[in-house]
């Protein structure tokens, strides 16, 4: 039914909506970069527990001083710094669902990236100051973050044809994993080279040209873009007709709040984030405790994760569009499926990491598929909440982000308590922990997870709630 009004033949991949999954895909690329930048630096920024300032230092200590500079930080304060990154995106979830139906996404986006770049370019000038500057532009950076990462789902709700979402948004959410192992791979160099402070710089300066690009590119509405095909705007405005109909409208939060799809899909965010900040947070240091490399080999054994996460993300997303497409599962199936995938693998992985890896080899082979299953769940519950209230997705989105950074927070700060108070067992208990928060979250919402549009997103409410 849904199909009739289609038109027979559209652009594919040579087009506008393509062009803007790309486009945003490099923004994410950015963030992700900025983001994680300071996981690896930190190996080469506290590299030494003494003083940086010492008077009996030779030349080429200074020129080495001013080049690297050294800071003696606890890893209590390590931890802090790593997650405080996560205050910044708990406090942008709320503001960012309830303004993203309202204000245009191209402020709301361009403004964010140029913030958070900004920021960026002022951390190693903070770390001069002290640890408290940096935690403070690192909250900042979470704030334009967070803004960023939750904010571009609502732009799907106008641009995603149904039948396409999977590989529009699993091409949007691979730069998340892009950016790690563009980072890793080269912060390492650049560290040697020319010191850790022009990480920052370099990657502060890419998100300062891609902002300025999103204001110049991008356009809310696919109706109002000046040089795309009518054909392909028709074909996106009649596949959305039937989730269009109806404008912005009072939050059915009862509803919302009985919803056990929707806590499914809850849940195994938080399950998702707690996962994911994890690996990326601490992959630098679990192979610098483990495997005793330099900070080099470090970035390049970091970022094989996060190439194989690319790639089996842009594989998921076109996985799931064959099977709806054929008609092989139904959204409900595939949504299962990937999140299965996605939650499950990283355990089995994980658990081999730990008791089947003997050798250098099997440990990073094991700790690259740990990561990199990850991204299966793009496909799976990250866009279900797009099939199940097409309506209020944008707010969903928030509220599911919302609390799923709690996980990222809490996982990365236990997680550093963890290893200052039980260096020898830290890794097993923090690992145990993420097994047993995934394969719970993962049980409920095989039981209760939906593909259909629920009841309390179809019906426009006349009470207020």
């Amino acid at each position: 039914m849904e199909n009739q009004c289609l038109p027979k033949k559209v652009p594919g991949f040579c087009s506008f909506r393509y062009g803007l999954a790309i486009l945003l895909h490099f923004c994410n690329i950015a963030i992700m970069a900025q983001r994680v930048c300071l996981n690896l630096t930190m190996v080469a920024m506290v590299n030494n527990t003494g003083s940086p300032h010492l008077s009996n230092e030779s030349a080429v200590e200074m020129l080495e001083n001013v080049k690297n500079p050294v800071y003696s930080w606890s890893p209590d304060i390590q931890g802090l710094i790593l997650s405080s990154v996560f205050f910044g995106m708990v406090v942008a979830q709320a503001p960012v669902g309830y303004l993203s139906g309202i204000y245009p996404m191209k402020r709301i986006i361009g403004s964010s990236l140029f913030l958070s770049s900004l920021m960026s370019l002022l951390i190693p000038h903070a770390a001069q100051v002290g640890a408290a500057l940096v935690i403070v532009c690192r909250v900042l950076q979470g704030i334009a973050q967070g803004t960023v990462s939750t904010g571009q789902h609502e732009i799907w709700v106008k641009w995603a044809p149904p039948l396409e979402r999977g590989r529009l948004t699993s091409m949007t959410l691979s730069g998340f994993v892009m950016g790690p192992f563009i980072v890793l791979l080269v912060s390492g160099f650049i560290c040697d080279l020319l010191g850790w402070p022009m990480v920052f710089y370099i990657f502060g300066i890419v998100g300062c040209v891609l902002s300025l690009s999103w204001f110049f590119l991008f356009f809310d509405d696919p109706k109002d873009h000046p040089y795309m095909s009518s054909s392909e705007k028709n074909y996106i405005i009649s596949s959305l007709m039937q989730q269009a109909s109806s404008g912005r409208q009072s939050l059915p939060i009862k509803a919302m709040l009985k919803s056990l799809p929707l806590w499914a899909i809850i849940l195994n965010s938080f399950a998702f984030i707690w996962s994911n900040s994890l690996l990326v947070t601490y992959t630098p240091t679990f192979i610098s405790t483990v495997l005793h490399v330099n900070v080099r080999e470090n970035g390049l054994l970091s970022s094989l994760p996060y190439l194989l996460a690319y790639i089996c993300g842009i594989l998921a997303g076109q996985m799931s569009d064959f099977f709806l497409t054929r008609k092989i599962f139904s959204i409900v199936t595939v949504r299962k499926l990937f999140t299965t995938l996605g939650s499950f693998c990283p355990v089995i992985f994980i658990m081999c990491l730990l008791y089947l890896s003997y050798n250098f080899y099997s440990t990073v082979i094991f700790l690259t598929l740990a990561n990199s299953t990850l991204s299966f769940s793009y496909c799976g519950q990250l866009i279900n909440a797009l099939d199940i209230a097409p309506r209020y997705y944008g707010f969903l989105k928030a509220v599911t982000a919302l609390i799923g950074m709690f996980g990222g927070l809490i996982s990365s700060t236990l997680a550093g308590l963890i290893l200052n108070q039980d260096p020898e067992y830290a890794w097993h208990k923090i690992f145990f922990l993420m097994a047993g928060i995934n394969v719970s979250c993962l049980a409920f919402y095989f039981l209760f997870a939906k593909g259909e549009i629920q009841e309390w997103a179809k019906e426009i409410k006349t009470t207020r709630l």
